[in-house]
């Protein structure tokens, strides 16, 4: 009975964090008819509407795109850069519109789109339980009764009650019951001290028997979290001149690389400058004046034209080996800088794989909705066993779930996208640093804040 209060506890609780990862999906949307835009519910949109989604929205459901649009996709891919869509490009449900208002065309109504198939999954993982789990539920549930059998036949055979006393004495695991909780209890309270927090003691104990372990590349191996690499200067420019310009230009500008920018220029004591008469074209960059100059940074197209000289295609190819991203700076119309960014591995992970095969871990795997050339990279810098790129949260599930009949997994992740496969896992291990609350409602340990960037301890 006890058990199954507990039991009810814990699923009661898996419900209420799972209407949490619910109640972030759109309620309504924009549809336009006839030149005017009305707000319905999300349910009511049907394939074929025109929607309107507005900067800063959440994409209600599955379309295409009638003009260009700068969306953020962390939400599924786990990625934190902006991601350029051309018209007639798809776009997911639960995306956000990082750039300007734009148009699309619906393809799913709400119930068939990419953010419910994400809680479905979610839902459906908790739901299931590992063959362990459910071997241990049999020999419960026929353990008790056979164990009242034999003291009953015991009192029947001896006609002595105190030998049906004596059978349920000797059944009962009295060092479990007391040694084992104060064991757990200890383990708990020195993880929690640590900043790692382990929700209940079947966590733990399931956490000691992994032996396959499977990252989350953004935010989890990596810093999630762009800053510059480096900077190529024009012929008739400064290097730390073309950062000076561009971040004081930045200053102004809401996108995700402009604080990327600023960051490492205040870092290196530039003097910034107020920006004056600046100009954001969602897609394509930003320009305006600093210190009397015009300053124009973005796509190379928008910065330097349609033919950008040698020197940064060469910065352009260089950064596409390293696996960078590139901003392409113009000062008064004429090519002056790129700069290179990209997001850094965390200067404890390779310490902390090393570290994770001493304590008996047997097998690694990369788990990444990022680029195959991207996660390559990171995954010959960390050694691991195995690489799975271009994941969506369907497929990161698929892998989680083919390594569990393998071996027992611990799985760590850090974003919606990765709710599904945390709940699969064995074990799931959310990092908190960068709040994804999905993930750390579907996983069973969660290291906060304080302890991401110490992971190797």
């Amino acid at each position: 009975f006890t058990g199954g209060a507990l039991e009810a506890r814990a699923s009661a609780r898996a419900r209420r964090e799972l209407s949490r990862l619910a109640d972030r999906a759109p309620r309504t949307a924009r549809r336009e008819s006839g030149g005017v835009v009305r707000e319905i519910p999300v349910d009511r949109v049907a394939a074929g509407d025109r929607l309107v989604v507005g900067a800063g929205d959440l994409v209600p459901v599955d379309g295409r795109l009638l003009e260009p649009g700068v969306f953020d996709e962390s939400a599924l891919t786990g990625e934190a850069v902006p991601v350029e869509r051309p018209a007639r490009d798809g776009v997911r449900s639960g995306v956000v519109n990082a750039g300007a208002v734009v148009r699309l065309l619906a393809t799913e109504t709400a119930a068939r789109s990419t953010y419910a198939a994400v809680v479905r999954l979610v839902e459906q993982a908790q739901a299931s339980t590992g063959r362990f789990v459910r071997l241990a539920d049999r020999f419960a549930a026929a353990f008790v009764p056979l164990t009242l059998a034999v003291a009953g036949l015991a009192w029947a055979v001896s006609g002595e009650a105190v030998r049906a006393v004596a059978v349920l004495v000797v059944a009962t695991p009295c060092p479990l019951l007391l040694a084992a909780p104060v064991a757990v209890m200890g383990g708990l309270s020195r993880a929690a001290a640590h900043g790692v927090i382990v929700k209940g003691g079947a966590a733990l104990e399931r956490l000691a028997a992994g032996r396959t372990m499977l990252f989350d590349k953004t935010g989890t191996l990596t810093r999630g979290r762009p800053e510059l690499a480096a900077v190529a200067a024009g012929p008739d420019f400064a290097a730390e001149e073309v950062l000076r310009l561009a971040a004081s230009l930045d200053q102004a500008s809401s996108h995700v690389l402009a604080a990327a920018i600023v960051t490492a220029a205040r870092r290196r004591e530039a003097q910034l400058a107020a920006a004056e008469g600046v100009r954001e074209r969602p897609g394509y960059g930003v320009e305006g004046t600093v210190a009397g100059r015009r300053v124009r940074l973005g796509k190379a197209a928008w910065a330097f034209g349609e033919d950008p000289p040698e020197w940064a295609e060469r910065a352009r190819r260089r950064a596409a080996l390293d696996g960078s991203l590139t901003v392409f700076v113009a000062v008064d119309r004429r090519p002056a800088g790129v700069l290179m960014l990209a997001d850094p591995l965390r200067p404890d992970a390779p310490r902390m794989m090393r570290a994770l095969r001493r304590a008996g871990i047997a097998r690694t795997v990369l788990l990444t909705g990022d680029r195959a050339d991207m996660a390559e990279t990171v995954g010959r810098a960390m050694g691991v066993d195995e690489v799975f790129a271009e994941r969506d949260p369907a497929g990161k599930l698929d892998v989680v779930r083919a390594e569990q009949e393998r071996a027992p997994t611990i799985m760590v992740g850090d974003g919606i996208n990765d709710a599904a496969a945390l709940a699969a896992a064995g074990v799931g291990v959310a990092l908190a640093g960068r709040g994804a609350s999905a993930s750390t409602e579907a996983a069973d340990v969660v290291l906060t804040a304080d302890r991401v960037d110490g992971l190797a301890d």
